[in-house]
């Protein structure tokens, strides 16, 4: 266990959090001043009714009487202004820093390795940018200002009660040891409790998450069931993770209610003793410290279930730093910014590996000429789709250099490295969003009649025209409205529509309808018309107008050359490819 999960309350991390009040300090100590005074009318008010008895009441004098009624109601009325304050700009302050830790973690995550969210799920992340932000939001709303507030009235209360009678204040000081005892035996096992109750959050999510996504496959395979018990056992770890909550919170608060209790009884019998016999003791202390009693306890408890609150913002909130702290973003110190690439591109003797010790890329070269379209063919696992994430910088060589134009990929920015490599990938992601919207990524540069254009002179415009609401036609989430094919053709739109001095093409259709294809061979053909082009192929028609193809095998590269080159070659690699896989097509 870590040292943050093992203290009842981590201060590091709790600075960490004040950091985020800085711009809205103004308010911070508004709702400061609002908690003291809470506390002082609060403690006022049996004090009055005191002066009130033992002035007026017990000696039956109407004589000045009056003023504490009115100062009564008034206490009363400012008691209400400053609560309301207190809780709107307590909340306010919440939600404004939640907000701004929020945007940093967001921000945080966009720019992420591929190999961060390889290794991570999706659901334990949403869990931290939505659910754990609101847990840190009832720091500020409901843990950390109403517990400053219940001890400052605890303080102003005990100092009330000293000042105006010693010994029945000593009595309630003789429980209030036992109370706090069992508050902090409390916290501690609280603590734990949310700890477990965080961590069978995020595997809820996450489960929930992966098996909404691939519905499609569990009912493939008739396994509801199967998630369906699956799913019961990971929310019966959850139920039981909270009820351990309610299990602490049923004894503890019994039992500070019954030290609240016995307190009352042994001060008014030892007060109403003192009443009758010594008077050490007036009627009015009588009635007022059985007034300050429950104001003295009760926020004792609060405190207790506050700090419950107060402990899972901290746990949520110490998962979402450990996020922030995460260093997994690619090194992006370059400073050449690329305003454009003949496209002249040099694989020199890269090695990489997704998983230490097991390499996928040995030490392969091979170079692209400017305007040139390079097919890349092998057997799956080979490598072909790890060369597409490198150029693009998605994850770090191991060793070796990659250039484009003579320059290392590296000393380019990552953003005007990217605008000019164009991606075209086989699993083609779209938001549930328009047409347009998904072609253009919301960028303010490329517009809707610029789409147009770009939609026809690929030859798509009718196929878009044709659906309910043409370009402002919602494909829904991933893009589900449309098929492989018309998916495959938007992102063939998108790529264009960039205007790119790189193309990067994996452009598998072995699920698209032959009139996709069709489209599809008239879009990559007009693309690529111009500009460097690397193509994982999946077609005869690709490979054949290819101006080199590259032919991979277990992260090495074992031939290169033409397509009429590579068959001349007997026992060749890549002429028994042509012979399983291509000519098959052609015959066909």
């Amino acid at each position: 266990m870590s040292e943050t999960k093992e203290q009842v309350f981590d201060i590091n991390l709790f600075k960490r959090l004040l950091l985020y009040i800085k711009p809205y300090s103004k308010v911070f100590v508004g709702v400061i001043v609002a908690v003291i005074l809470i506390a002082v009318s609060g403690a006022v008010r049996p004090k009055i009714l005191q002066l009130a008895i033992d002035n007026n009441i017990a000696t039956k004098t109407i004589e000045g009487f009056f003023p504490y009624i009115v100062i009564m109601a008034v206490m009363l009325f400012l008691e209400v202004i400053f609560q309301l304050l207190f809780i709107f700009y307590s909340g306010w302050l919440g939600q404004n820093v939640v907000k701004d830790v929020r945007v940093k973690l967001f921000n945080h995550l966009l720019r992420f390795k591929m190999q961060y969210y390889d290794n991570s799920s999706v659901g334990v992340l949403i869990t931290r940018a939505v659910t754990d932000m609101e847990r840190i939001a009832d720091i500020f709303g409901q843990g950390l200002f109403t517990i400053f507030r219940d001890l400052l009235t605890m303080i102003v209360v005990s100092i009330f009660m000293l000042f105006m009678n010693w010994k029945l204040s000593f009595i309630v000081f003789i429980m209030l040891p036992v109370v706090l005892y069992a508050t902090r035996i409390f916290q501690k096992y609280m603590k734990k409790a949310f700890e477990e109750v965080r961590t069978e959050v995020s595997n809820l999510n996450s489960f929930v998450q992966e098996r909404i996504t691939g519905m499609k496959i569990l009912q493939l395979f008739t396994r509801e069931d199967t998630e369906y018990e699956k799913f019961k056992e990971i929310n019966e770890r959850h139920k039981k993770g909270w009820l351990k909550t309610v299990w602490y919170n049923s004894i503890f608060f019994p039992i500070a209610e019954l030290a609240t209790s016995i307190t009352i009884g042994l001060v008014a019998w030892y007060g109403g003793l003192n009443v009758v016999l010594s008077e050490t003791a007036s009627e009015g202390d009588l009635v007022s410290f059985i007034m300050f009693i429950p104001m003295l306890f009760r926020p004792l408890r609060q405190i207790a279930d506050n700090f419950n609150t107060l402990q899972m913002g901290m746990v949520a909130a110490n998962r979402v730093f450990k996020v922030l702290e995460t260093t997994s973003q690619i090194d992006d110190s370059g400073t050449l910014k690329a305003s454009s690439f003949k496209g002249n591109i040099s694989f020199k003797k890269v090695y990489f590996n997704y998983v230490e010790d097991e390499s996928v890329l040995k030490g392969i070269s091979f170079e692209v000429k400017s305007g040139e379209t390079v097919a890349i063919v092998g057997a799956t696992g080979a490598g072909k789709s790890t060369i597409i994430n490198l150029l693009n910088r998605f994850y770090e060589i191991k060793d070796g250099v990659i250039e484009i134009d003579g320059i290392n990929i590296k000393d380019f920015t990552l953003a005007s490295l990217r605008t000019q490599i164009a991606v075209v990938l086989q699993d083609v992601f779209l938001f549930a969003d328009t047409i347009v919207s998904n072609i253009t990524l919301n960028n303010p540069e490329i517009t809707e009649a610029h789409v147009i254009e770009a939609a026809k002179n690929i030859g798509i415009h009718d196929f878009i025209s044709s659906l309910p609401g043409g370009y402002h036609y919602n494909v829904k989430e991933r893009g589900v409205m449309l098929s492989s094919g018309q998916r495959q053709l938007i992102a063939f739109l998108r790529a264009y529509v960039t205007n790119p001095s790189i193309l990067v093409l994996d452009e598998a259709t072995s699920s698209v309808d032959s009139y996709s294809e069709h489209l599809i061979q008239i879009a990559t053909d007009k693309i690529t018309k111009g500009r460097t082009s690397i193509i994982i192929a999946h077609r005869l028609a690709t490979v054949k107008k290819a101006d080199k193809i590259i032919v991979m095998d277990s992260g090495l590269i074992v031939e290169q050359g033409t397509h009429d080159e590579l068959l001349q070659k007997q026992d060749g690699y890549y002429k028994n490819l042509y012979e399983v896989q291509f000519l098959k097509e052609e015959e066909v």
